[in-house]
């Protein structure tokens, strides 16, 4: 590791940079704020229900994924902007395929919910 940290203090490392980043993500990200708000709400109803572990796992992880891809949606954001702010197609396709990404994860819930209340 180029940073010689190692064991234990790389994990108390990399845990405390997540914080950072997910603290981040919800001062700065309008979208990230609003799904994991959303996401906050309907915790106690799929954990409620859910009729098994199985059920309020699938409820439960189809939340959590649309925060995780909103997360790596944003990076890639970040990472085009750091590059610069000038206009190119390349540029403009990485933010597109982040968004859709992020469409296709929003997607998802329903169907996940509606399988496993309904189907």
């Amino acid at each position: 590791m180029a940073d010689g940290i190692k064991g234990w203090a790389r994990l108390v490392r990399a845990t405390r940079v997540s914080y950072w980043g997910l603290g981040w993500a919800l001062r700065e990200e309008e979208a990230f704020r609003i799904e994991a708000l959303i996401a906050l709400l309907l915790a106690p109803l799929a954990i409620w229900l859910g009729d098994t572990g199985l059920e309020r796992a699938a409820l439960l992880f189809s939340l959590v994924f649309v925060l995780i891809v909103e997360l790596l949606n944003t990076a890639v954001e970040v990472v085009v902007d750091r590059i610069g702010t000038e206009r190119h197609p390349l540029s403009g396709r990485a933010k597109d395929l982040g968004s859709a990404a992020v469409h296709l994860s929003l997607l998802q819930v329903p169907v996940v919910w509606g399988l496993v209340l309904f189907g």
